[in-house]
């Protein structure tokens, strides 16, 4: 009988890659959902996508509510773990973000240890590496590399991604278990959608394309696609060498403009929607006072920071696919989906 992987927030964007990836390898998939009415769109969802849904059934847990965790985990051999919540716009309490990221991680690796799996693979975010240093850092950010919390730029989404991260090493180094776990350090994840919920990354490209923004901050981020992080993911399970390490992923750093201009010229149907300048730094901080998404990142001007996939690529044994083929995938789905 193929090995059964339980699988938490199967029903986003990324844990929908996971799952693919998975019961491709042939592995049995034991996906969670926070609602249960999720699990058919779910099972749907990787249908269209080719996956063979007879070996993928569905469990309801909660990041935070004890209730099922512990049978969930039976039966299981290994235990990934991508549920964490995500978002745009920072909440007015922190603790939205922070609690259910923390908890959440608690409950799993808890579950997952007693019930002797034999891996772990966490997702956490290049935002556990590399914010809160100076700014006139150029050097890559690599697997050793903290955020340092107490940095500026560090919002809730950056310090509950952080914190969660440390709890996981926490709690398996107090077991003498470190070696039993593995974690993915992706950057901003983007490819192609599996079903019509753009999620939060593909909701830049919505706007992008859309004509609601008409200027480009100067913000920079480094992109890696969805189907090398669910790769990572599924190697990361069994591969000796990726017991006890971080594994941070990002195929390359790119400004706001240059994104742009890749929507732009692969997509000239809406070319006359996109950003047609980029906006300077006093302008984006004027509107922000209007604007909760960008109040919450205008610590994120002018900086730039790339992130050291040499271990990644090594755990794949493949190059990540470019930056701008998985930026053009997102495209081509917000489009397909009628979504712009």
């Amino acid at each position: 009988m193929p090995d059964r992987v339980l699988l938490t927030g199967v029903s986003g964007f990324l844990g929908g890659h996971v799952a693919s990836a998975l019961l491709a390898a042939g592995y049995q998939v034991r996906g969670s959902v926070r609602n249960p009415a999720k699990a058919d769109k779910a099972r749907e969802t990787l249908a269209k996508a080719g996956a063979d849904v007879s070996r993928l059934e569905f469990v309801t847990l909660d990041l935070l509510n004890d209730e099922g965790w512990e049978k969930a985990a039976q039966g299981c051999r290994y235990l990934a773990h991508t549920a964490s919540p995500f978002v745009l716009t920072m909440p007015a309490d922190k603790m939205e973000l922070i609690r259910p990221a923390i908890e959440g991680t608690e409950r799993a690796l808890k579950a997952g240890s007693e019930a002797g799996v034999e891996r772990i693979v966490l997702t956490s975010s290049m935002a556990a590496i590399a914010y809160g240093h100076d700014r006139s850092r150029t050097a890559p950010f690599g697997a050793a590399d903290w955020t340092d919390l107490a940095g500026r730029g560090c919002n809730a989404y950056i310090e509950s991604k952080t914190r969660a991260e440390r709890r996981a090493w926490e709690i398996m180094k107090a077991a003498g278990r470190e070696a039993d776990l593995a974690v993915i350090n992706p950057s901003g994840i983007f490819g192609p959608l599996l079903d019509e919920d753009p999620g939060t990354s593909a909701q830049m490209v919505i706007r992008m394309l859309n004509g609601s923004t008409p200027a480009a901050p100067r913000f920079n981020f480094a992109v890696v696609d969805v189907r090398d992080v669910a790769a990572a993911h599924v190697a990361a399970l069994t591969a000796a060498s990726a017991g006890g390490r971080r594994f941070p992923m990002g195929e390359r750093t790119l400004s706001l403009m240059e994104f742009v201009d890749i929507l732009r010229r692969r997509f000239p149907a809406y070319a006359s929607k996109t950003p047609r300048f980029e906006l300077p730094d006093w302008a984006v901080r004027l509107y922000a006072v209007f604007d909760a998404d960008l109040r919450g990142n205008l610590g994120e001007l002018g900086v730039v920071r790339r992130m050291d996939s040499r271990d990644a690529v090594a755990l794949l044994g493949r190059d990540l696919i470019k930056a701008e083929a998985a930026i053009v995938a997102t495209g081509e789905s917000v489009i397909a989906f009628k979504l712009v």
